[in-house]
């Protein structure tokens, strides 16, 4: 066998290796692609992905700043050559091709047409100022609560019934994400609300009680008259914050310090308190004021209705996800049936606290995570919360205060 044969032999297996490996690729290439799912299913989750994306910068308005950044993701998700929001006060961002001066021109007509029917409307012709003098625009309405508040307007040369019908879509959506935005800031609001109204029930009872014990001893005990008014002090800065609407557990718990201080004085030995705090526990974040009013309402109501007063019990526990605390007294109770109606009545007004800390503990944790209350006539009182551990959101607002 001639060397020219050995080589061309060679190169024989040389290709068919090569053949062979490009077809093993190509194969585990055709794979790969059918693990991400189908050609349609890849575009839902492009959709949704650029959906996403959008949703953030749309929950504070369409004339906030931030909703300018939503116009990429927008134009993207619609597949056109330029896309157009426009708010109440005009042109709010533009993204894709074309004259800026000349789409926004366009942009403010199709939506005064949008805004005068209250229907989309589709224009032709439209000179984006690039040469591009076939450009047609759909104007789609943004609608929230029966009023158009802003219109999407979606660029194509030309614009096909397809894209009609996906600028309807996503000014529809649009739509769900301004209303979403507007029900986390009536939420923002209903929890500030709910944060006035627990210092408007400290404030007349206990002030009065704690400046009255204060004074009686100013002349008697000095010394102590001025301890107590740094543990008023410290209290009423505490209560009276401005500053996020969470904490952590041992700021709550310096502040529940200094209020039973100031009760100390009016109770005597009558009031008696004991700790068992996990120390793991105190950095757990927890709702501004939480902890404090179930602890208010087992001296007000658990104690002071008694002759004899008694002791108040505050627990910390790790309970794996959760932290769970728990207020007890071995005061006077209550009927269990007596107080499910307090809970959930918005007339009466002796358990204020308890029902807003159960409220807003619902809120935010779900419809499993209010309080749990054991009490009986003569049996005392038994508060238990359960906090989770995790929550980012929160742990920012408290690093950032």
């Amino acid at each position: 066998m001639t060397d020219a044969v050995v080589l061309a032999a060679l190169l024989g297996v040389a290709g068919g290796v090569a053949l062979t490996v490009l077809l093993l690729l190509a194969r585990r290439l055709a794979r790969g692609t059918r693990d991400l799912g189908s050609d349609a299913e890849q575009a839902t989750h492009r959709a949704l992905h650029r959906a996403s994306l959008a949703a953030p910068h749309l929950r504070g308005g369409l004339d906030a700043p931030e909703a300018a950044r939503a116009a990429h993701h927008l134009r993207a998700l619609l597949g056109s050559t330029a896309v157009a929001l426009v708010g109440t006060e005009g042109v709010v961002a533009i993204d894709g091709s074309g004259d800026v001066a000349s789409l926004t021109a366009a942009a403010e007509r199709v939506a005064e047409r949008v805004r005068d029917t209250g229907r989309r409307q589709v224009s032709a012709r439209t000179d984006g100022g690039d040469g591009e003098s076939g450009r047609e625009a759909v104007g789609a309405p943004i609608v929230v609560a029966g009023e158009v508040v802003g219109v999407v307007v979606a660029f194509a040369s030309p614009v096909r019934a397809a894209l009609v019908r996906a600028a309807v879509e996503v000014a529809d959506w649009c739509a769900a994400q301004l209303e979403l935005g507007e029900l986390d800031a009536s939420r923002a609001a209903l929890a500030e609300a709910e944060l006035r109204a627990l210092r408007a029930q400290i404030s007349p009872h206990f002030i009065y009680n704690a400046l009255t014990a204060i004074a009686s001893f100013v002349h008697t005990d000095p010394p102590r008259a001025r301890e107590l008014v740094l543990e008023f002090a410290d209290f009423t800065r505490y209560s009276f914050r401005r500053q996020g609407e969470f904490t952590t557990l041992a700021e709550e718990l310096r502040s529940i310090h200094s209020y039973l201080e100031l009760e100390r004085a009016r109770f005597g030995e009558r009031l008696q308190v004991t700790l068992r705090i996990a120390p793991e526990t105190l950095a757990t974040v927890i709702p501004f004021l939480s902890v404090q009013p179930i602890v208010e309402n087992a001296v007000r109501h658990g104690l002071e209705p008694g002759e004899r007063g008694g002791t108040i019990r505050i627990a910390s526990r790790d309970d794996v996800t959760h932290t769970e605390i728990t207020v007890e007294d071995d005061g006077v109770g209550m009927d269990p049936e007596r107080l499910r109606s307090l809970l959930t009545s918005v007339v009466d007004g002796a358990h204020v606290g308890v029902r807003n800390v159960d409220t807003r503990l619902r809120q935010l944790y779900g419809a499993e995570g209010g309080l749990v209350v054991e009490t009986a006539v003569g049996a005392g009182t038994l508060v238990r919360m359960r906090i989770p551990k995790s929550q980012p959101r929160h742990d920012t607002d408290v690093d950032g205060r």
